[in-house]
């Protein structure tokens, strides 16, 4: 591994992991979720590049790609050599993984896109959620399809309303006192659902989360209301999703389309319209990228490191030049005036990212 790269605890643990970390749902089959994701073959390469270059920190999850992320990962340590010790792999549980069979269409089984009906009618009976069961099950299928004897960071992908909590966190009490997960953290949730958790932890001298992986970048900064005080209350890193709001601050918004992703997301994010905010901030990270000779990638991800709530947010990089960018992000200081001019144009918005 490169010795250039920077580190820093998850949390108030004691675990290092690089500034950025890998987000591997950019690697699995494209008849997966999907479609633009660069499969086995292109995505080996630029996970060597991520290990040379000394990124330690990987967050993959069950359900990307119907679970061939995971395996996809897998493989790259086996087949690099990747010195397991200096690893930080993370992955998620609480959606199906659905089935590989293809449909008329030639894709598999979106099985989180299926109401809860739908899924225990066609198979997937207590095979999603934060049941004891479940957990446990998978727990185990990771393992089997990252190739690992124990998981460094196992995150609850979303809240379970369905299972009590004291349920969910015993479950996951016990699979760190198996051995087979390290630590535990959560994700996208609302920050009265991360306190009753940790406290029903606390109050029972079980496991606690060390991490939120929540949504935060230029364009939606809502966690910083509630989610953010809250973490720093608990001693959690925050290691947010989408910190280029899935490549809208990586090229100017009129070009946002030219990508597959950004022509799959139909020029929206999560559903919802770019607004006038949105657009201006846009506009301004390309200023500011203009002015400083770099790109508009490392200027999205150089405001998100500069926050001192932030840890290691988590990009997609499916290419090798993407490798390049982050390397240099975590190199790359903006000015204060930088900063604020982003910062400034931000309108408040309504929370989304939790479903």
């Amino acid at each position: 591994m490169a010795n250039t790269m920077k580190y820093t605890t998850l949390g108030n643990s004691g675990l290092k992991v690089s500034r950025i970390c890998v987000g591997c749902m950019s690697y699995g089959d494209r008849r997966g979720r999907q479609p633009w994701v660069a499969e086995e073959a292109e995505a080996l390469p630029v996970l060597e590049a991520c290990y040379n270059a000394g990124f330690n920190f990987y967050d993959t999850a069950n359900g990307y790609s119907n679970g061939v992320s995971e395996e996809i990962l897998g493989k790259a340590i086996k087949k690099y050599n990747w010195r397991r010790e200096n690893l930080a792999i993370a992955t998620k549980l609480w959606s199906p993984v659905g089935y590989r069979k293809e449909n008329e269409n030639g894709r598999w089984d979106d099985a989180l896109a299926m109401s809860v009906e739908e899924r225990d009618r066609k198979g997937y009976l207590n095979m999603y959620g934060l049941s004891r069961k479940h957990i446990f099950d998978s727990v185990n299928a990771s393992l089997k399809r990252l190739d690992l004897e124990y998981i460094d960071l196992l995150q609850i992908h979303r809240f379970d309303p369905n299972t009590p909590i004291k349920e969910t966190m015993k479950a996951l009490h016990d699979v760190v006192e198996s051995g087979k997960v390290r630590y535990i953290g959560a994700s996208s949730m609302w920050a009265h659902q991360l306190l009753e958790m940790q406290y029903t932890a606390r109050l029972h001298g079980w496991t606690e989360f060390i991490s939120m992986q929540n949504l935060h970048n230029a364009t939606y900064r809502e966690e910083e209301k509630e989610m953010i005080p809250s973490l720093k209350k608990f001693g959690m890193g925050m290691i947010p999703w989408s910190p280029v709001a899935m490549g809208f601050l990586c090229r100017p918004h009129v070009d946002f389309t030219s990508s597959d992703r950004g022509t799959s997301m139909k020029g929206t994010f999560l559903g919802n319209e770019w607004t006038d905010a949105d657009k201006k901030i846009n506009e301004k990270v390309e200023e500011i990228a203009k002015k400083r000779g770099t790109t508009m990638t490392v200027v999205a991800l150089a405001w998100s490191l500069s926050k001192p709530f932030m840890t290691a947010p988590i990009i997609g990089m499916s290419k090798k030049e993407r490798v390049d960018e982050a390397v240099q992000a975590i190199n790359f200081e903006l000015s204060k005036e930088d900063i604020e001019s982003i910062d400034n144009l931000y309108e408040p918005k309504k929370v989304i990212g939790f479903a």
